[in-house]
């Protein structure tokens, strides 16, 4: 496919600019959400055995709901019910409660002991995972526009351009596209082959970048885009209101809770219930969600369905689960949902978009990597843009993922001395990601991306080495701080302490034995650092986590 070579310019250049101004928080915002997938495994793993009591059989939970609404007042205005293996059979909340991320929240965990009256334990609710997933929406930006968080909208634009470097980067690329897709050419410069596998990569997952930018813009903005729709609609309202009431029901006359599984399974029959939260129960318009989740099916929140249910009468007022009553529209938009969270495959499903979604913050981290080669002069001292660049690439995209990791280390040992743990992770969180740019900012790029290579590796290591050592600190004949059922964080955590460590040790001897007139290189005394012969005898550049040198010349990379 031939096309001319000016309009080839042009779109190589938007792609290059929009994919550098968008690049960093994207990073964030695709490996935190890689993250997310696994919200719940990772709120598991974070909190304590201690603050879990006991699941019950179903006929032990009408017992239990009768006995807190006489014996607490708040549990008369709300509580949940979670069917949860590993989390408490009721909650409530005793500070906060409803929407969005507060970290001083109160909960209530309660069950019933053996001689069936009820125990309470007082926590707050474990945020790690959370915050997490806040990171992943805002890119750890803080503030707010109105009712928005600003890293929202930021996240919102990037996307867009996100979005412009997608298209462009295909236009640019399809006259060598045949040629060159599958072509990962190690006999070439260096930057060829990271071109080749930057472009590798963004090719075979178009469709899910396509995906993700489209629908992360649309979840940004919303509210303007219904604004905009309220120009067609007029008065009329876009979504139906619930009709307000003034009756307030006595809470003593509450359903039994096999009657509100006989419904669910009338509603949503190929689902699993994981939880009934009710809220405004002494007061006019109650309401109960209804969490249910099914691993064959476009759901329509992160992890589940929802329906809503007056939890008086038991009519249903909304549910996201398709049935034959959602019209065209519902299927549309619980797609366009599922397909940016990836629940609609189940654990697999969720497996695949960890690796596109790393795959996403790789396309990022590289774009950055080779426009800063682009523009390397032949002589050691480099422009003031390129290091600024390199230092911020390096700092933001490392110093974050460090950062994070700092956070889920710290949560075993702050359990160990502290109760609360939720407001420590701020610290960790934005002391580590800052250190971590002004460190590179004073030393460089070369040796900024080996000291924070090597610390992410120790720090990754030492989350399993942690969960090991929390076992020998629990006393003989207590309960475990925490469980260990399901080792597959520190068996993760494991692996890419491996990976970083083979990262930095690359980009360590690339730093001192490659292209001299390089942001990579190490050029002073003061930078230096000894390398040892069985490193310099098994050193690939071309594996570093920065490009090495691309001498080839620049006719030979035309002729390939």
């Amino acid at each position: 496919m031939k096309i001319r070579g000016d309009i080839i310019r042009t779109y190589q250049s938007i792609h290059t600019w929009t994919g550098i101004i968008a690049g960093l928080v994207l990073f964030i915002g695709f490996y935190a959400g890689s993250l997310t997938l696994f919200k719940p495994a990772i709120q598991q793993w974070a909190t304590p055995s201690t603050q879990k009591l006991q699941q019950l059989e179903l006929e032990q939970l009408n017992s239990l709901v009768q006995q807190a609404v006489k014996g607490f007042d708040k549990a008369k205005q709300g509580f949940i019910l979670d069917f949860y293996a590993n989390s408490s059979p009721m909650k409530w909340y005793e500070k906060g409660g409803g929407r969005g991320l507060r970290l001083d929240d109160e909960l209530v965990h309660a069950s019933l002991n053996q001689q069936g009256e009820i125990v309470t334990y007082q926590a707050q609710e474990n945020e790690l995972a959370s915050l997490i997933d806040q990171l992943h929406r805002t890119a750890g930006i803080i503030g707010k526009v109105g009712h928005d968080d600003l890293g929202v909208l930021i996240l919102g634009i990037a996307a867009a351009l996100y979005f412009l470097a997608i298209i462009s980067g295909v236009i640019f690329l399809l006259p060598t596209l045949v040629k060159s897709f599958f072509a990962l050419r190690t006999d070439k410069s260096t930057r060829r082959f990271w071109l080749d596998s930057h472009n590798l990569v963004g090719m075979i997952s178009l469709p899910f970048h396509i995906i993700i930018a489209l629908s992360a813009f649309v979840f940004a903005f919303h509210d303007p885009i219904y604004d905009g729709l309220s120009v067609a609609y007029g008065d009329k309202p876009l979504f139906e209101r619930r009709a307000s009431s003034t009756q307030v029901y006595d809470i003593n006359k509450l359903p039994e809770i096999q009657q509100y599984l006989k419904k669910i399974r009338e509603v949503a029959p190929d689902y699993e219930l994981e939880r009934l939260t009710f809220t405004k129960l002494s007061k006019a318009n109650p309401s109960l969600a209804i969490e249910l989740q099914a691993s064959d099916q476009m759901m329509r929140g992160g992890y589940s369905d929802v329906v809503y249910m007056h939890p008086y009468t038991m009519e249903i007022e909304y549910s996201s689960v398709f049935n034959e009553d959602s019209g065209a529209y519902g299927p549309i938009v619980s797609s366009f949902f599922s397909l940016h969270f990836g629940n609609y495959a189940g654990t697999f499903g969720r497996w695949i978009y960890f690796l596109l979604g790393l795959s996403g913050a790789f396309l990022f981290y590289s774009g950055n990597l080779l426009w800063i080669e682009k523009r390397r002069v032949k002589q050691p001292e480099q422009k003031t843009s390129c290091r600024v660049i390199a230092a911020l690439t390096v700092g933001v995209c490392l110093g974050s993922v460090l950062g994070v990791v700092v956070s889920m280390l710290a949560s075993k040992w702050i359990y160990l001395y502290l109760q609360q743990a939720n407001s420590y992770y701020l610290y960790c969180y934005y002391s580590t990601f800052f250190l971590a740019i002004v460190y590179c900012l004073r030393r460089g790029p070369a040796v900024g991306a080996i000291h924070v290579l090597r610390a992410l590796s120790l720090t990754c290591f030492a989350i399993p080495l942690t969960s090991l050592l929390s076992l020998s600190l629990t006393a003989p004949g207590t309960t475990q701080l925490f469980n260990y059922a399901d080792y597959t964080i520190d068996l993760m955590a494991l692996l890419f302490a491996g990976g970083f460590y083979f990262c930095a040790r690359k980009t360590r001897v690339r730093a001192l034995t490659g292209e001299k007139n390089s942001v990579w290189a190490m050029n002073n005394s003061r930078q230096a650092e000894p390398v040892s012969v069985t490193e310099l005898n098994t050193a690939t550049p071309v594996n570093s986590v920065v490009p090495a040198n691309y001498a080839s010349s620049t006719a030979t990379e035309r002729s390939s």
